[in-house]
Formats: C-alpha cells, sequence, structure tokens
C-alpha cells in the first residue's frame, strides 16, 4: 500500500501478535482499533479478516471516530446460535487437550465467548458508510452473503475464486486489487464532495 502512496497501520487486536498473552475481549478489540484510527490524519479505511472483520464492523456501526469506508473478508456470517455453542466447545477442548505452542486456538475460544448474542447484519443496518465484502469461494464464513447485502444495499461483494478462508494471502493479488479500488472509490469521493463544496461556497458571489 505504501508504494501506492497509502500509509497503512496494522493492529494488534488482543491475543494476536505482540498482544498474545492478553485475553480477547471486544471492548478491549474496539479500543485497538479506536487508537489506530486516532493516529490517522484523514477518515481511514477501515480493513478486517474474519474476527479483525467483525470487530472493524463493530467499530464501524458505533462511529466512535468518523471513518471513510469499512472491507469486511472472511465474516459474512452470522456467528450465534448453536452452531456458536458448539465451535466455542470444541475450540475449548483442542485448546485445552492439546496446547498447540504457538497455536491460537485460545484466542478462538475467547473470540467466539466475546461475542455471544452479536449480530453484524445488525450492525451492518447502522454503518454509514460504504462497504466492501470480500470472501474466499471455498470459505465457510461466507453463508450469509446474501442477508449481508440486503442489510445493507449499496454494500459491494468480490468473491475470489480458488482462495479460502484466508483470503488476503491465498490470493493477495486479487485481494489487494479490491483494496485498491476501494481506496480509488473513496478518493474520487472525497473530490466530488470538496467540489460540491467550494461550489456551495462561491454561490453567494454568483448573484
Amino acid at each position: 500500500m505504501a508504494d501506492h502512496g497509502h500509509m497503512t497501520i496494522a493492529v494488534d487486536l488482543p491475543g494476536h501478535g505482540a498482544r498474545a498473552d492478553e485475553l480477547f475481549t471486544m471492548q478491549a478489540a474496539l479500543d485497538a482499533i479506536d487508537d489506530a484510527v486516532a493516529r490517522c490524519a484523514v477518515p481511514p479505511l477501515l480493513v478486517g479478516l474474519s474476527l479483525g472483520g467483525y470487530t472493524s464492523l463493530a467499530y464501524a456501526a458505533g462511529r466512535r471516530r468518523p471513518i471513510a469506508g469499512v472491507m469486511l473478508a472472511a465474516c459474512s456470517t452470522e456467528i450465534r446460535g448453536k452452531p456458536l455453542g458448539a465451535y466455542r466447545r470444541v475450540a475449548h477442548q483442542v485448546n485445552r487437550a492439546f496446547r498447540p505452542p504457538g497455536g491460537t486456538w485460545h484466542v478462538v475460544s475467547d473470540m467466539l465467548m466475546a461475542m455471544t448474542g452479536y449480530s453484524p447484519i445488525a450492525d451492518l443496518r447502522r454503518v454509514g458508510v460504504p462497504v466492501w465484502l470480500v470472501n474466499g469461494r471455498r470459505d465457510l464464513l461466507r453463508l450469509d452473503e446474501r442477508r449481508y447485502l440486503g442489510a445493507r444495499p449499496g454494500t459491494q461483494l468480490t468473491v475470489v475464486p480458488r482462495a479460502g478462508h484466508d483470503v488476503n494471502s491465498n490470493a493477495p493479488i486479487a485481494f489487494n486489487r479490491v483494496l485498491l479500488g476501494a481506496l480509488h472509490e473513496l478518493r474520487l469521493t472525497e473530490l466530488e464532495q470538496a467540489g460540491l463544496a467550494s461550489s456551495t461556497r462561491s454561490d453567494p458571489a454568483c448573484g
């Protein structure tokens, strides 16, 4: 992104990266995103994959600080109800029984606990900025794509062939093409709005 003139900030959510030893909670995740947004000179495009997508959506719906848009990858499923409970039990048992070194199953278990009762579709209805969905065709977490599109008209969906859940690493060229396209659209919108504001300010002089 830097080669194209876009500043980027990589956010470590609790339980990830430099914060791997921390317990994941939704509030702590939203605070981490908020800290990153506060460092941006202009409202940024939030880009999140999987858990990062769900938390980015929750942040966008909460409207803490202005953002330009949100790109949600690999998170087009409402993870609630009986499937959520079953997945949470499996994650907890795997982590407890095997404790794989360097594994992230504990984060999955914590995340599913924190996401109990959360509805991304309800949040989509509250988002007031452009939304892009990017999913790998082989990803299981794209079951509710159509419901997502119905929840917020104007949302753009890209399904990448032969990619799985980690669509950004499975198909980086295709993913970056969508990302750069979104940034270009936002830039054009910004220029159009600036032109409209300029015209509006000049109107009194025309009279």
